[in-house]
């Protein structure tokens, strides 16, 4: 049996060969590398963000709260306050997408979730509050027959009721922002508590 013997073209074969499935394993670590930072990029970008609507909306609405107990409870600035709080729900339904480049399921459903509750107890406010302003209305009628006035009061009585429980249920919401917070701010990289000691400086 004859030894085996490579000629000069045999050796540029391989070598031609060997460097395609070096450039093939090279080019799919530096494609599979920079997927894994673009990744990382978009998931910094999406715990910034929700981490900041998470805690502006934690902040207003407990000054929300502060406002409710002094003075008129529901006056101008506390709906100023709470028409905030729904800014910043509507800056979050406009880039609900990005939460998908949150990479942890439970920290995903936590956001959704609270922040779903936050309009349901945001319209919940507003819907009773428009009630309460039309049948008030209603009730300073010149001329309203008794049994008019007592349904008109009875509607009010009944949104009085709901408004509150609706801002109870907002305010106990924003109550369990603090820990999602906490699980973002590693990923962003930044101390979100820096907006409640602005505010309270």
């Amino acid at each position: 049996m004859g030894d085996l013997h490579l000629s000069a073209g045999d050796e540029t074969l391989w070598a031609v060969i060997l460097g395609a499935v070096l450039a093939t394993i090279g080019g799919f670590l530096s494609t599979t590398f920079e997927a894994s930072m673009r990744r990382r990029e978009r998931e910094h970008g999406a715990a910034l963000l929700f981490g900041e609507i998470l805690s502006v909306l934690e902040l207003i609405v407990d000054l929300a709260k502060a406002s409710r107990d002094r003075g008129e409870p529901y006056g101008s600035f506390t709906m100023r306050l709470l028409r905030a709080v729904r800014r910043e729900a509507e800056t979050y339904a406009r880039n609900r997408e990005a939460l998908y480049d949150l990479r942890d399921v439970r920290t995903r459903a936590q956001i959704h979730t609270i922040m779903v509750k936050v309009m349901m107890g945001l319209e919940g406010v507003f819907d009773a509050t428009d009630r309460i302003e039309a049948d008030t209305i209603t009730n300073r009628q010149p001329g309203l027959d008794p049994t008019s006035k007592a349904e008109v009061e009875a509607r009010l009585a009944s949104a009085l009721y709901e408004r509150d429980q609706a801002f109870e249920a907002l305010a106990e919401t924003a109550s369990g922002i603090a820990p999602i917070v906490e699980v973002l701010r590693p990923l962003a990289k930044q101390d979100f508590r820096v907006y409640s000691a602005v505010a309270t400086a």
